[in-house]
């Protein structure tokens, strides 16, 4: 499994809602149909406000997004339950979300769909970084280094967590580790 990846950021602020992140408009469509689970990394967090956010997460008529990696505040992935904001994301090409804080639900989604792995710092990356910068994340030292500053930043380890996102998702995981019969 990858453990390192660099890539530009895509910043945003506090409290981030799922709404934001995938609107409802484009709940119908079906991630399990690959066409469909492809349309919607095109519309991950086009409910962001042109007025804050004028670089567009995914620019227009693209399917995927040029930041593997977004950095938030506070409460990222708040507001509905929907699995269809991780899994947007990660359809985008997102591979990493570093917050602050998330929500309790949302985590959870990133953890059990397997598309992202969510990355709790301890620091205002928010405040520090901007959209743009290049940072390379390694999961197995916790640590996020700004590629212009050469600065050093620590998150949370994923512990138990990250097995499960290697995995793909708490069902692969459970295939893998025998919990549940593999497919066949």
């Amino acid at each position: 499994m990858q453990s390192a990846f660099t890539g530009p950021v895509y910043v945003v602020r506090d409290n981030i809602d799922t709404d934001q992140i995938i609107p409802a408009q484009y709940l119908n469509l079906v991630p399990t149909i690959p066409e469909e689970y492809e349309k919607l990394g095109a519309y991950a967090m086009c409910g962001l406000p042109e007025s804050l956010y004028p670089s567009r997460y995914v620019k227009e008529g693209q399917l995927d997004s040029q930041y593997l990696i977004v950095v938030a505040g506070r409460n990222f992935g708040c507001g509905s339950s929907r699995e269809h904001a991780p899994i947007a994301l990660g359809s985008a090409g997102c591979k990493i979300v570093l917050a602050e804080s998330f929500a309790r639900i949302f985590f959870r989604n990133c953890v059990a769909t397997g598309e992202l792995y969510p990355c709790e710092s301890a620091d205002r990356l928010s405040e520090i970084l901007k959209t743009g910068d290049l940072v390379t994340v390694d999961l197995n030292a916790a640590t996020v280094k700004a590629q212009a500053t050469g600065k050093v930043y620590p998150f949370k380890p994923l512990g138990d967590v990250r097995p499960v996102v290697d995995a793909g998702g708490l069902f692969n995981y459970a295939r893998q580790s025998g919990m549940i019969p593999a497919k066949t």
